[in-house]
């Protein structure tokens, strides 16, 4: 006994000694000391005397370097809104710049082995498979079919009931509920009820929602060690975040084992594909549970934005209403996929609203090995190489002295809507991580809008409030978007 006792005792020991040195390492290489401004300024939070949001600094800081590139010391962070150092992280380089392993750990308990959270040939074999599933033809009906079936049974319904009413609807929370419902369809064949009239509580979406908030929390903690400890220990955030965990794992698992009895082989949805080739449970899980992460913030988020803009620009709802009118005629309710296609207006001002408030702020990577970015930056190996989209989309010398202005009218040429180089348009990400999903959400986002534009006038309480982020993986408006819907006379 006195042995165990003396061993424990020195485990123990050696474990916290172990533990401290850790800390003082991370804390060297954050170099807490620094006194340049800037770290002054993040430490201090004396930025947020001039700036509603973190992001709204950044892009400060970014607008007047020289190079688009600023240095946080603190964090070990080269932040930038190049484009040529956006390419030559994405695609030149690609191999140098991982998402690496402090990431994959904020995300690890949440997402696994998702396409989201690995590397190398992990990563490659989901991008494979995932590409191959989402570009085809029929995954696409399929997915078109479940946003239009939503759409007329649950949020015509809950907005016509609304304004009948003249009852204030929550729309960002409207929207969040409206892509929970798709996305879990269309990832698991599962029907959870969010926009049901009643707008009913959801626990597998409260749980989910806790997951992913508390793993982003993860990421603003003082030391990875803190989180560390407190998962170790079971205690505080962590305890809470292991219970949401479980009670996804629950339904992911619940749900393979009824598609396991049941059969799969000629059912439409990500994960029943999924099986036709993967065998590992908790393999299908982390993918599945991904590709839900991806899906329902993204898009609520975008849908966010949007509605708020166009309430500062009437000019482009009327424009908008005139493009449906001459495509799909005046008494069709909604379009079809190959109308929709025809809606380049409707397109360039969804681009231009992605383009001001992209739903993911920033990404980040770290350099496996010492690197010169084409604008002379040097990059330490270890260092986290961060490019932010919403400085990128706010940039004048990326989009000229309007770069500040809502203007649809920059996407289009004669008419036509004309992309922009993916390495200066980095809302979908860029190079060999592009977004495989980014059309399915540009089709999501363009029926829910249409819909809504199309059957009802949206007044916001406040057009001029500037939204305030919550912190997290997607842009998060605090408060949500508070608005009285108004049926239009046909």
């Amino acid at each position: 006994m006195d042995f165990v006792a003396a061993f424990s005792f020195l485990f123990f020991g050696f474990t916290i000694l172990f533990s401290m040195f850790s800390f003082l390492i991370y804390v060297w290489r954050l170099k807490p000391w620094c006194n340049c401004d800037v770290c002054k300024a993040y430490l201090s939070a004396s930025w947020t005397k001039d700036f509603t949001n973190l992001c709204d600094w950044y892009t400060h800081l970014l607008r007047n370097s020289k190079t688009g590139t600023i240095h946080l010391h603190v964090l070990g962070n080269i932040i930038t809104a190049n484009p040529e150092n956006v390419e030559h992280m994405v695609k030149t380089k690609f191999d140098n710049y991982p998402k690496g392993k402090p990431f994959s750990d904020l995300l690890g308990d949440l997402l696994g082995r998702g396409i989201f959270n690995v590397d190398g040939d992990s990563w490659k074999f989901q991008r494979k498979m995932a590409s191959l599933e989402l570009g085809s033809v029929s995954i696409r009906m399929y997915a078109f079919d479940l946003i239009i079936t939503e759409i007329r049974k649950r949020l015509l319904p809950l907005l016509s009931s609304a304004a009948a009413k003249q009852e204030v609807l929550d729309l960002q929370d409207v929207f969040r509920r409206f892509s929970f419902d798709n996305i879990c369809k269309f990832s698991f064949g599962l029907d959870p009820g969010c926009l049901e009239l009643s707008l009913p509580v959801c626990e597998f979406a409260l749980a989910f929602d806790a997951a992913s908030k508390l793993s982003a929390e993860r990421a603003i903690a003082a030391s990875p060690m803190v989180w560390k400890i407190k998962r170790l220990l079971n205690i505080g955030s962590e305890r809470e975040l292991k219970e949401a965990i479980k009670k996804v794992d629950e339904l992911a698992e619940r749900m393979i084992n009824q598609k396991r009895k049941e059969g799969f082989s000629n059912i439409g949805d990500l994960l029943s594909r999924f099986m036709t080739s993967i065998s590992d449970d908790r393999y299908l899980r982390d993918i599945v549970i991904s590709f839900l992460l991806a899906g329902r913030d993204t898009v609520a988020s975008g849908l966010t934005s949007f509605f708020w803009i166009l309430s500062q620009h009437p000019e482009v709802v009327s424009a908008i209403r005139e493009e449906i009118e001459k495509v799909t005629g005046p008494n069709q309710e909604l379009p079809n996929f190959q109308e929709m296609l025809q809606m380049h207006y409707l397109n360039a001002a969804i681009y231009e609203s992605l383009r001001l408030y992209p739903p993911v702020q920033f990404d980040s990577k770290f350099a496996q090995e010492d690197d010169i970015l084409p604008d002379g930056t040097f990059m330490p190996k270890g260092t986290r190489a961060t490019y932010h989209q919403y400085a990128m989309g706010r940039m004048e010398q990326i989009w000229g002295p309007d770069c500040l202005a809502f203007k649809p009218e920059r996407w289009l040429k004669k008419g036509v809507f004309e992309p922009a180089n993916p390495f200066k348009y980095t809302v979908f990400h860029a190079g060999h991580r592009i977004c495989i999903g980014k059309e399915l959400a540009l089709v999501e986002m363009k029926t829910v809008a249409l819909a809504i534009i199309r059957g009802f006038n949206t007044v916001v309480e406040d057009p001029n409030q500037v939204p305030r982020f919550i912190p997290g993986f997607t842009a998060t408006v605090r408060g949500g978007l508070p608005v009285l819907i108004q049926e239009r006379e046909a």
